[in-house]
């Protein structure tokens, strides 16, 4: 099948995740009070803004073959270590910066072990989302540290917003969608991307440094994942060595939904975000229904079967046409 074909399957793939998006809009609208209020919008957006956040990158890592299963563990390490230097009476504008560079070297910890070692970043990522989450565990053990500075409490909060109903993290993360978007669609890095996604053989030979072009997205993801600690502990007012627990699959459900391939080289970041928003308001109007939290764990997994499933049945099925055709001609 040519790249075209491909190209224009994948357009249509985001078209239908954004037409199904407006019709969750319109169905919460219509059926369950309060649904499409800006309180209430407000605070689905900022529910979701963490792992909008970490989508961001994890986006760029899938295009490029590659995954990350560590993000919510070390979003959980960085919210662990944060409450424990301010447990320790650290001053937080200390803190933040201490807490971004452990995850740049989680982030290098993993690259490292994909790109010189030679290991799969499935099986990786795996082993590091355990060591990120018992180093949390170590860090701060069962307790929780509450009682952050209101100074930059309120900032993640869903009452601070900007326009009325967006909250200011995930105006934030619709500031790093932009240039993310830029960057993956409109620059020759981004066009590096597919090319290693699609053939990383062939992107080599063709003078791509494939292995820092890793190296980099992994880097990136656990420094995202790592400011997203830092939100989530700040929105909660609360670090706790569990903290984010689950979020890696909420993270890989958006990135799939949205139409990128899991076996990399083809996708839109429209199609990630999409994803992400889709997900978010579902776990919204599930909650305003009074759905157990089970359903919702439930929904999510069935999410993420169809979003690698259904492109693939789809993409079988075109095959059978075109055979079918040729063997008519």
């Amino acid at each position: 099948m040519s790249t075209k074909s491909d190209l224009s399957r994948f357009l249509r793939w985001d078209v239908a995740v954004g037409i199904l998006l407006v019709a969750v809009f319109a169905t919460g609208a219509g059926t369950t009070e309060g649904f499409a209020t800006t309180g209430n919008l407000s605070f689905a957006l900022n529910d979701i803004a963490e792992v909008a956040i970490i989508a961001l990158p994890m986006t760029l890592l899938v295009v490029a073959g590659e995954i990350d299963l560590s993000v919510a563990s070390m979003l959980g390490l960085a919210s662990a270590v944060s409450g424990k230097l301010w447990e320790s009476g650290w001053a937080f504008e200390t803190i933040v910066p201490v807490v971004l560079a452990i995850g740049v070297v989680g982030g290098l910890l993993n690259g490292w072990l994909v790109t010189r070692v030679g290991l799969p970043s499935l099986a990786v990522t795996i082993g590091t989302l355990t060591l990120y989450r018992g180093l949390a565990s170590v860090a701060l053990g069962s307790n929780a540290v509450t009682d952050f500075p209101e100074t930059y409490a309120r900032w993640t909060s869903d009452t601070d917003t900007v326009l009325g109903f967006l909250p200011y993290p995930f105006a934030l993360f619709i500031v790093l969608a932009a240039v993310t978007g830029v960057v993956l669609h409109a620059t020759g890095f981004g066009r590096s991307l597919f090319a290693t996604g699609a053939q990383e053989e062939a992107a080599y030979f063709s003078g791509i440094r494939v292995k820092r072009l890793k190296l980099l997205l992994f880097v990136l993801t656990g420094l995202l994942s790592a400011f997203a600690g830092i939100v989530f502990t700040l929105r909660y007012g609360s670090a706790r060595a569990d903290n984010g627990q689950g979020f890696e699959m909420l993270v890989i459900a958006s990135v799939l939904l949205g139409g990128v391939d899991f076996d990399g080289g083809k996708g839109t970041l429209g199609g990630a975000i999409a994803g992400v928003l889709l997900i978010g308001l579902l776990k919204n109007l599930l909650i305003l229904n009074d759905v157990a939290n089970e359903v919702q764990v439930i929904v999510t997994g069935l999410l993420l079967v169809a979003s690698v499933l259904t492109p693939r049945v789809i993409a079988a099925a075109l095959e059978r046409r075109h055979r079918r055709a040729a063997a008519a001609v």
